[in-house]
């Protein structure tokens, strides 16, 4: 008897419906906003019972919270941004104008997943008051995401002298926003691509030794 242990078939089973779930309901958010989607219509489109979303779920508003969480992650493992590999590799770059280019681009991956849902996660918030505490940060997670990168950078040998950590961390939380991210692709029709070589230079600009790094 074999002593490798084989997959369990109803965790992946579980696993392939949720993930079905919250695609079709991160589908109708985007299109319809929150208040106007209902749990049937996400069901239908998912192709499961109305009551394993209940099930699953419990109700709109934590479905909501889950496929926001797991539109920023990029998948639904319960791995937070800072303890993701792209993230910890950036940090140990040994140069900060390295570190900026690849703390640029797995940001830039977040905002291109995110960006669709900017309209729905605000009509939410509107609609639904409560959707804001299910979250239950003591501290904006972006922010300290952004703050825990400024700290490893700042210490870089290349590192501008005399930008202090927070004006760091200032500096990334501002520019690598959400909302400029959609002012400059949304709005103005730039890609994903330019906008983040754009961030990646202006950053660089303001948080290395004369804008020190590689070109391009």
């Amino acid at each position: 008897m074999s002593g490798v242990k084989q997959p369990d078939g109803r965790a992946e089973r579980s696993r392939r419906t949720r993930a079905k779930i919250i695609a079709a309901a991160t589908e109708l958010f985007v299109a319809k906003g929150y208040g106007a989607t209902s749990l049937r219509e996400v069901a239908d489109l998912a192709g499961v019972a109305v009551q394993t979303i209940y099930f699953v779920f419990h109700n709109k508003r934590t479905l909501f919270k889950e496929m926001v969480d797991a539109t920023i992650a990029g998948d639904d493992e319960p791995v937070a941004t800072m303890d993701r590999p792209w993230f910890r590799e950036a940090c140990t770059s040994p140069t900060a104008a390295e570190q900026l280019r690849a703390h640029v681009h797995g940001t830039a991956a977040i905002l291109e997943r995110v960006a669709p849902l900017t309209k729905a996660i605000d009509t939410a918030g509107a609609s639904d008051p409560e959707i804001a505490t299910l979250w239950n940060y003591q501290e904006n997670p972006r922010y300290t995401v952004h703050a825990a990168a400024a700290q490893v950078l700042v210490s870089k040998p290349d590192a501008r002298p005399g930008v202090s950590a927070e004006h760091a961390a200032d500096l990334l939380y501002g520019l690598l926003s959400p909302e400029l991210y959609l002012v400059f692709v949304r709005d103005r029709g730039w890609s994903s691509a330019r906008w983040e070589d754009w961030a990646r230079a202006t950053l660089q600009a303001q948080l290395c030794a004369d804008g020190a790094g590689p070109a391009g």
